[in-house]
């Protein structure tokens, strides 16, 4: 067995006396008490969810979006493949990129400074010899996630406010970002709350048993916290509600 770090060592003294499972709301206020004395940079704040879903079945797949209220804590570039009034639209509405061929083939040609990808139901066509690269990448658009749509500026502003998208894999786990360390407490457990809600509104019609089998919070380079299942539900109605 590997000898713990330092910093492992000091993660594992602050979780003595912890009792876990334990609520969001404490296990936020742990994750940031352990970052501020571990951690030299504003880390990330996930959501690991395990859900009783078999994804062979085409009807027991999810893969929807959100929009988180507190947002990311980051810049968010947008990139919009549109024609004429349509990208247009789109840099008006904050879109960072936005034109049709000529975007296209600086993505061909290995460009990739944006984090979304929208699309024009009409511009798809152009973008499927590009699905190779972008698939990979999560970057290529689609109707599930809002990014391939007629209604650009909505779409712009919903990923600049801070729109994530979660997605069950094969294990039948969501792992999905709620916000930074140094983001106040009301505001993680309201990202947290509203991503909760959204799967749990996602739970397929023909999923069997408990559909949320486990719950876990993580910083990026911090411990993961379980959340306890009996009072899952009932603490996201709860934030959700307040």
């Amino acid at each position: 067995m590997s000898k713990l770090t330092k910093k492992q060592q000091k993660m594992q003294q602050m979780l003595e006396g912890f009792v876990q499972p334990a609520t969001a709301v404490d296990t936020i206020k742990k994750l940031k008490e352990i970052s501020k004395e571990v951690s030299k940079f504003n880390e990330t704040v996930e959501c690991h969810m395990r859900l009783g879903i078999d994804v062979r079945q085409a009807d027991q797949q999810i893969r929807s979006t959100v929009v988180l209220p507190a947002g990311l804590g980051k810049t968010v570039r947008v990139c919009v493949i549109a024609k004429g009034a349509k990208a247009t639209e789109a840099k008006e509405a904050g879109a960072d990129f936005a034109g049709a061929e000529e975007i296209i083939d600086k993505i061909s040609d290995g460009w990739f400074e944006f984090d979304t990808l929208i699309a024009t139901p009409d511009c798809m066509g152009m973008l499927g010899k590009l699905g190779r690269v972008l698939g990979p990448k999560g970057l290529m658009p689609n109707p599930k996630t809002g990014t391939v749509t007629m209604d650009v500026a909505k779409a712009v502003k919903d990923a600049k406010a801070g729109k994530v998208e979660f997605r069950a894999d094969k294990q039948g786990m969501i792992h999905c970002p709620i916000g930074k360390v140094e983001f106040s407490e009301e505001d993680l457990l309201k990202n947290y709350a509203t991503l909760a809600d959204a799967i749990l509104r996602a739970k397929p019609a023909s999923a069997k048993g408990t559909f949320v089998k486990s719950v876990y919070l993580a910083t990026t380079m911090g411990p993961g916290i379980k959340l306890d299942p009996k009072v899952f539900a009932a603490e996201v109605k709860e934030l959700v509600a307040s």
